[in-house]
């Protein structure tokens, strides 16, 4: 027995080992490689690599297997890397699959022990400052699919081995200097190819006269093919028999044209003026959001980099945001969001600014403050750009969509509700994280922009605020009450001149929102636009309190005194004057104790275990009951 014991504990203690190995996996060969790399190549941006940290968690631009066990993906676009690729380093990643290193300033001829790297799928080395000929022997990587060394400084012939790439579907030459013929390239598999500002002479091989004529120009090339042109039978000669018409002929011709022509102009705007009636009542509301960001730009290529902030993850450029897949989310106060979908297979927030009025200097100085924030409750700035013509923030992407179209989507039977416990972490998370933006900058932040889309739930679903302090840079060039409808505060008449107070106003009109399910402005049945404080404020006066509350919260029990409390809360949040509205972080203790006071604590909310105690004067503010129900 005692035998069986000891089997049974040792063999429970080694699945424990195993699977402790296999939780805790990390590549370390693959991990001091990479920082011999990084430590022998010249550098200007900061990069997290740290053999304390892991790789396949924390480290910039690495993907890693399945299992952790080896580093499979190499990112680092417009990292600054300056000089020769180290030999000896990269080379010894056997099971690399992703090398992207384009956007850099390596220089030196093209790595020849990058022949070791077998299992590569995708090279980019494009805009370096590589030279010299191309390794003739490209048959070591046999599962190669992409291959970009456009805008190096390559020379010599193109090598006849690419032919033997049997699964390339994409091959980038473009402005370098190969000279010679072009190879017969017979790449059933190819998609794509450019081989434009070469030196290149000779005829196109026939195996690639599929490509578009654009894939070779800037070179010295012969026509796409020797055959004979094919003449068109239209084109044959053809004995006409000549008839002469007399005047009378002719004339009757010429009015009978006439008259056609009127009658089929008539019917193409009658016909025209149906289809726009038919596209004005039948065209969806919603309208197309997919597109590319370049699309929306003008000469952004020159104008500068993408900074990333200290801490950020993300290993991509400016040319990878172009290229990415966009879908439009929502065009706000600020400008227009986007979800950019990466290579990389990572997805990101892009927000296009519009109206910006900063010049370069001012605009960095505050994109640096805001991006220095670190709260769990603030949506953290990743990086932005800067140019003449383009103005672009980063944040990450959440999957759930913004506090607006959780509350405001489409009311049907596919819907799920946002309940009170979610509407209650939503308001609690949403004041601390603007209770600590204003303790920044020597407590004089603002954020300025707050309203139900732009906050999300993080992974504790508690709320999460984005779009901090984007005021002092724009351009109010329309009137505020139009661009920020019923969350603007009364005081403020410029977007760029906005106040702590006026965010505890927007705030307090989330509150509302969340407490009503209703948006600040809505339209009655009657076509008549409605302001949700002023609603709230007439239907409280009339003393018909439970009018106020979203139907959908009416289902839940026991929640009858926190909606109230909140309910208090915002209406103090919303008064008229500034002096009178409470403070930030007296607003976040009433909001944390609606919870406590009620003594609900089983719902699931958590909140912190000390006591707090607002103001003198918000406790004798909000302690006056609006209504009992």
């Amino acid at each position: 027995m005692m035998g069986n014991n000891k089997c049974i504990f040792f063999a429970v203690l080694l699945f424990g080992t195993s699977l402790h190995s296999l939780v805790t996996a990390e590549p370390l060969e693959d991990k001091q490689i990479l920082i011999n790399f990084i430590q022998s190549i010249s550098h200007s941006r900061a990069i997290n690599w740290d053999m304390g940290s892991s790789a396949c968690v924390n480290w910039t631009g690495i993907t890693c297997n399945h299992d952790g066990s080896r580093i499979i993906a190499l990112r680092l676009p417009a990292f600054s890397l300056h000089g020769p690729i180290p030999h000896n380093t990269l080379s010894q990643l056997s099971d690399l699959q992703i090398l992207s290193l384009r956007s850099n300033g390596l220089t030196g001829p093209f790595p020849s022990d990058f022949s070791n790297l077998k299992n590569l799928t995708a090279l980019y080395l494009q805009s370096n400052g590589f030279y010299g000929p191309l390794p003739l022997n490209f048959t070591n990587w046999n599962s190669l699919s992409i291959l970009d060394l456009s805008n190096n400084g390559f020379n010599g012939s193109i090598p006849f081995s690419l032919s033997s790439l049997s699964h390339l579907t994409a091959l980038n030459l473009a402005n370098n200097s190969f000279s010679g013929e072009i190879p017969n390239l017979n790449i059933p598999s190819l998609q794509e190819l450019d081989l434009s500002n070469n030196d290149l002479t000779g005829p196109i091989p026939q195996s690639l006269e599929r490509f578009p004529s654009l894939a070779f120009v800037g070179n010295n090339l012969s026509s796409f093919s020797s055959m004979p042109p094919v003449v068109s039978p239209t084109s044959q000669p053809v004995a006409k028999k000549h008839t002469k018409l007399g005047e009378p002929a002719i004339l009757g011709i010429a009015i009978g044209s006439c008259a056609l022509a009127f009658v089929l102009l008539a019917l193409l705007m009658i016909l025209r003026y149906s289809k726009d009636k038919t596209e004005v009542s039948e065209r969806p509301q919603k309208e197309e959001t997919v597109t590319k960001l370049r699309s929306g730009s003008q000469n952004v290529n020159g104008n500068g980099s993408l900074v990333f902030f200290e801490g950020s993850s993300l290993a991509f450029d400016l040319e990878d945001l172009f290229r990415a897949s966009a879908e439009v989310l929502g065009k706000g106060t600020f400008g227009t969001t986007y979800k950019a979908a990466l290579e990389d297979a990572s997805t990101v927030v892009v927000k296009r600014l519009k109206e910006v009025a900063a010049a370069k200097r001012d605009f960095e100085l505050q994109m640096e403050l805001v991006g220095n924030i670190r709260h769990e409750n603030v949506v953290t700035l990743r990086a932005y750009y800067y140019s003449k013509d383009e103005k672009l923030m980063v944040y990450d992407y959440f999957d759930q969509g913004s506090v607006s179209s959780m509350l405001h989507a489409k009311r049907d039977e596919n819907r799920t509700p946002l309940d009170w416990d979610s509407r209650l972490r939503i308001a609690i998370g949403a004041a601390r994280g603007i209770a600590y933006i204003h303790t920044q900058s020597g407590g004089k932040l603002v954020h300025g922009n707050i309203k139900a889309s732009n906050i999300f739930l993080n992974t504790q679903r508690y709320g999460c605020v984005s779009d901090v302090g984007l005021a002092p840079v724009m351009t109010p060039l329309t009137p505020p009450v139009m661009r920020i409808g019923g969350y603007r505060a009364p005081e403020v008449a410029d977007t760029r001149k906005v106040y702590q107070a006026s965010d505890v106003y927007s705030f307090g009109v989330v509150l509302l929102e969340l407490l009503t399910g209703k948006s600040p402005t809505h339209a009655t049945g009657g076509e008549e636009v409605v302001h949700l404080v002023r609603w709230v404020n007439s239907v409280v006066r009339e003393e018909w309190t439970a009018e106020v509350f979203d139907v959908e919260l009416l289902k839940y029990p026991n929640i009858e005194e926190e909606m109230v409390e909140m309910l208090q809360i915002g209406m103090q949040c919303v008064a008229r004057s500034p002096e009178q509205r409470p403070k930030m972080a007296d607003v976040v203790k009433l909001v944390e104790d609606i919870r406590r006071t009620t003594n609900a604590g089983a719902s699931g909310v958590s909140t912190p275990a000390t006591e707090v105690t607002a103001s003198p004067v918000v406790a004798q503010q909000i302690g006056s009951s609006v209504v009992a129900m």
